[in-house]
């Protein structure tokens, strides 16, 4: 294993430690069971934290009687919406599936005026045991006036639809999302509407000798963590609170519990524990206020910690939508036009990642006339949270499919297609920006020549499918601090929750800079008392900022290590180079101390050396994939098999290739269970039916293939060692590209997802009726 070598095209420079594969400094931890996750927390005098749930998708809650509650031998606090700090919602910020607006996000942690959606927390208690505090929460009378739900989009922007906020107004363009007016007069759905255009749509249509318009459908997915949401809170006698959880930013779940509770953040220290599992699912906080408002209340510690069910029910999916795509092409294979509408349910509170499908939908196509009008829509559903590349799967579910219907009807092949129109450096999008320096070009070069897309297919209910895709990854705000040890090790601290083997990839950036070994490097996530702001794990961001903390920490190593050396050969500065882990005197080559020697002599000769590092650079390492699909159709049950599996990528450097690999293998799975069998299934009620991982189906290991992966570098300028995030991307083209396998297998094109044995079976009955293709 330790031998094999990654299928890596298009390298760019080659580096000591960069591009190897050292065993992760976490893995013993995790694979004996000593590692501590956000449960795992028991502390003295621990109470134990539940919480109510509306049994409603849409009811006014005229009052909470506590008081028979409270009187339960054993419960030592219940707590509202009264107990968290009341603030407006008429501020407008709102993210990309979360809720910055801190109204909003009260509402949602602790239902105030109105329970919006099955599974709403209305109250929570704390008690000695978890027994006590279960049947505390059945003493609770809530009076509820129930009111119709609303349940998509479609439903929630027809007049006269039921409000979920009676004041809501729609926020045009991108001034802000889903904010109230002054004087309370609303009366919509709609968070948000805004609009991109790029050159004469009408011409560009007029240009076009073929024209395919479809329009396309998705449901709610979950991440599917495998770990539920825990928090413990400790609010002590000096009105300081220590949070416990497990999050993809302790940071960000510092600042919201502050601003919930209404204290300073400085009275919040966030420890971070170990994270099994988020995808974007952990960046929205649900149960670290709650716990923390119990503790205030009984100055000991509570630890709620969700169900199964409580995570389906009561935390963020991505979103269901409704996507319409129209694109035009020429005879010979140009795109003249493309015209997108997006419908995105951002559930309970508006804040859907609407933005995110439309920045990315077209991104790898060069396309001279565009119009995208994107909409942001509340229903009462889930809040909903970001999900791997989020908004953009679902986007480019419709777009890779008309691309693909656009090369059925003019007879190319469709990575010839691709290429013909791909966006490249200078290309400008129609939501704006000009690309730099990507490789989209050569990831579909790659495509075209890996073995699986010549290989043959044969057998009737085969068929083949390609598809692209688009992410811009991020940057942000990271901290890091390193010391040097007397052994030669460097203990390393960054501010980034790992979720995908990041301390070894940011300790290996270190280590290359130093030029020692990376298990040399012992790095760990401090707390938001000991390690400067670190912006949440999230957005393909981490190899990338927190990396880059850490390079310029070993920079600050490095200089301070030259001035020692400087010191004790009493020269100057200039006369000392850092070289290969070692520290040559340029004049003499036979002064030399090794990185270890000279770590063994600094507090004889000026005192320890910490290495510190701030950083804050947002310039995206813009990235492109294209997966190709091999499927197996049974006509009989309408189950689709995926036979054969490849993912290509453009990931700049591949700092630690095994991760790399993993990720993008993790997203294309994530992407088969979200194209053939998951949805967040609801009666007419609004009660999710399948919350639970047995009817809420995934996908297994023996549910699949190997899942090959091409690793393409095209450097990134934007970084020392030319990373480009990886994570985010694999999840974007793998819906697209099963629809567009099963469309070659069944002759019918599925637009709407789940593509579950049962539509199959539907597409299957209404094409054999038909007596010709059908579209579905």
């Amino acid at each position: 294993m330790l031998d094999y070598k990654p299928n890596i095209v298009l390298s760019n420079k080659e580096y000591n430690v960069v591009g190897t594969r050292p065993i992760r400094h976490d893995g013993l931890d995790k694979v004996t069971g000593r590692a501590r996750y956000g449960a795992d927390i028991n502390l003295p005098g621990l109470l134990y934290g539940k919480i109510l749930r509306s049994p409603h998708a849409h009811a006014r809650i005229k009052s909470i009687d506590t008081s028979k509650a409270m009187e339960l031998p054993g419960v030592k606090a219940v707590v509202t919406s009264k107990d968290l700090v009341q603030i407006s919602d008429k501020a407008s910020d709102v993210g990309e599936g979360e809720i910055r607006n801190i109204g909003f996000m009260s509402r949602n942690c602790l239902a105030n005026e109105k329970a919006l959606y099955k599974g709403h927390a209305v109250a929570a208690v704390a008690a000695i045991s978890l027994h006590v505090a279960e049947e505390a929460l059945s003493l609770i009378e809530v009076d509820y006036e129930v009111l119709p739900p609303v349940l998509s989009s479609r439903e929630a922007m027809k007049e006269g639809a039921p409000l979920l906020h009676e004041g809501l107004v729609t926020v045009p363009e991108a001034t802000g999302a889903g904010g109230t007016s002054d004087d309370g007069v609303g009366g919509s759905n709609v968070g948000k509407r805004f609009q991109h255009r790029l050159g004469d749509i009408e011409k560009g249509f007029q240009e076009a000798d073929v024209i395919v318009e479809r329009e396309f459908s998705t449901e709610a997915v979950h991440q599917g963590y495998i770990e539920p949401h825990t928090a413990t809170a400790l609010w002590d006698m000096e009105g300081n609170i220590t949070l416990w959880s497990s999050s993809q930013g302790h940071f960000a779940m510092r600042e919201q519990t502050a601003n919930l509770l209404g204290v300073p953040v400085s009275k919040v220290k966030a420890i971070p524990m170990e994270i099994g599992g988020g995808f974007g699912g952990k960046t929205i906080t649900y149960v670290e206020p709650v716990a923390a408002a119990l503790s205030r209340k009984t100055r000991q510690p509570v630890k709620v910690t969700m169900s199964r069910i409580e995570v389906f029910e009561g935390t963020g999916p991505t979103s269901g939508t409704n996507i319409r795509v129209k694109m035009g092409a020429t005879k010979d294979g140009h795109i003249t036009a493309a015209e997108a509408t997006l419908v995105y349910e951002a559930g309970a509170f508006p804040g859907s990642p609407v933005g995110g499908g439309a920045r990315c939908m077209f991104a790898p196509y060069d396309i001279p006339n565009g119009h995208i009008d994107a909409v942001d829509v509340v229903v009462n559903k889930p809040k909903v949270a970001a999900y791997r590349a989020p908004g953009a799967p679902a986007a480019a579910f419709a777009v890779e499919q008309v691309v693909d219907e656009i090369c059925q009807k003019i007879s190319m092949d469709p990575l010839k297609f691709r290429l013909l129109n791909a966006s490249k450096e200078g290309t400008r999008q129609i939501v704006g920006p000009v690309f730099g320096t990507i490789g989209n070009v050569e990831t579909l070069e790659a495509t075209r020549d890996h073995p699986h897309y010549a290989a043959p297919l044969e057998g009737p209910y085969r068929g083949r499918g390609v598809a692209s895709g688009f992410w811009g990854n991020g940057g942000g705000p990271a901290s890091a601090i390193a010391s040097v040890n007397p052994d030669g090790s460097v203990s390393l601290v960054e501010g980034s929750p790992d979720i995908g083997g990041s301390r070894v990839v940011v300790a290996m950036q270190l280590a290359e800079v130093l030029g020692i070994a990376a298990e040399d490097v012992k790095p760990s996530v401090g707390d938001t008392d000991s390690i400067g702001f670190t912006s949440p794990t999230g957005g393909s961001s981490v190899a990338y900022k927190t990396g880059l903390a850490c390079y310029e920490a070993a920079q600050d190593i490095k200089r301070q290590m030259m001035q020692r050396a400087a010191t004790i050969w009493e020269t100057s500065v200039e006369n000392v180079e850092y070289q290969d882990g070692a520290l040559i005197h340029r004049t003499d080559p036979d002064l030399r101390i090794t990185f270890k020697e000279m770590a063994g002599r600094l507090n004889l000769n000026g005192g320890p050396i910490v290495g510190r590092a701030t950083v804050n650079d947002r310039r995206n390492g813009n990235a492109f994939a294209t997966h190709i699909v091999d499927v197996e159709v049974d006509p009989e049950t309408g189950k689709v098999d995926i036979l054969r599996y490849t993912a290509v990528q453009d990931c700049g450097k591949a700092i630690h290739p095994s991760y790399v690999e993993g990720q993008i293998q993790g997203g294309a799975v994530q992407g088969i269970g979200w194209a053939l069998n998951e949805e967040y299934f609801f009666n007419d009620k609004g009660q999710m039916v399948n919350s639970s991982f047995l009817d809420y189906r995934m996908p297994t290991s023996l549910d699949l293939p190997m899942i090959d992966t091409v690793i393409v570098e095209v450097p990134h300028g934007g970084h020392p060692f030319a990373v480009r995030g990886v994570a985010e991307l694999p999840l974007v083209p793998p819906m697209a590209a099963i629809a567009n396998a099963v469309g070659n297998a069944i002759g019918v094109r599925m637009t709407q997802l789940p593509m579950s044995p049962g539509r199959i079976l539907e597409a299957l009955e209404e094409k054999n009726s038909n007596g010709s293709d059908s579209r579905r």
